[in-house]
């Protein structure tokens, strides 16, 4: 998701459809990617449009040009930029894995300076950190270097944390934007208290 529209499955309930609507302030729309209902896994992208797997089906492309949505497949076979992918505004970090081909398309693409790293010694940078255009969450692990590179690239105040009661995958677990943050309710009040801080939603109260 972005600031502005969030990608969601075809046959998701109207109880999560209107959460998400009310808790992230977006539009959304419900679509399948390469045929899957994994559309976070799937696709990764900021206010300039999505990346997608290259196995996303040309009706699905269609779906989301035809809503006003920019896309683009990623010329890799690593297909899950959901889990391999960091991206705001600002910048992207990426895992090792992608190719060059793929590194200069998210550059231009979605119009930020793109670099390879890890969070906490992963690869899968998109499933173990999140960020918006406020902030971003680290898996607790995070070393100090690359919570500094994490702030020089995407240009937020990043944090590290965990969801649902110590689960270090905060970005597999969690979806969130400038607006908001949606995490599973095993999620403690400590935990909620971190995620709002490094998103920048306590701002008010201090």
């Amino acid at each position: 998701m972005t600031d502005e529209v969030a990608l969601v499955p075809l046959h998701i309930s109207d109880v999560v459809l209107n959460t998400i609507k009310e808790a992230l302030e977006i539009e959304v729309l419900q679509t399948s990617i390469a045929g899957s209902s994994l559309a976070g896994a799937l696709t990764a992208g900021n206010s300039q449009g999505f990346l997608v797997s290259p196995y996303t089906m040309d009706r699905e492309i269609n779906a989301l040009r035809n809503a006003g949505i920019e896309v683009e497949k990623i010329p890799d076979k690593y297909t899950a930029l959901g889990n391999i992918m960091m991206v705001n505004d600002n910048g992207a970090l990426v895992s090792p894995l992608l190719s060059d081909k793929s590194l200069e398309l998210i550059n231009t693409f979605l119009e930020v300076d793109a670099q390879r790293a890890t969070i906490a010694g992963f690869d899968i940078v998109g499933s173990v950190a999140t960020a918006t255009n406020k902030g971003a969450l680290l898996h607790p692990h995070t070393s100090p270097e690359e919570l500094k590179l994490v702030e020089k690239i995407l240009k937020v105040p990043a944090d590290v944390g965990t969801v649902n009661k110590g689960v270090s995958l905060v970005g597999a677990c969690s979806v969130t934007n400038s607006n908001g943050v949606i995490v599973s309710e095993n999620t403690t009040g400590p935990e909620m208290a971190r995620i709002e801080e490094a998103f920048g939603f306590l701002e008010g109260y201090l």
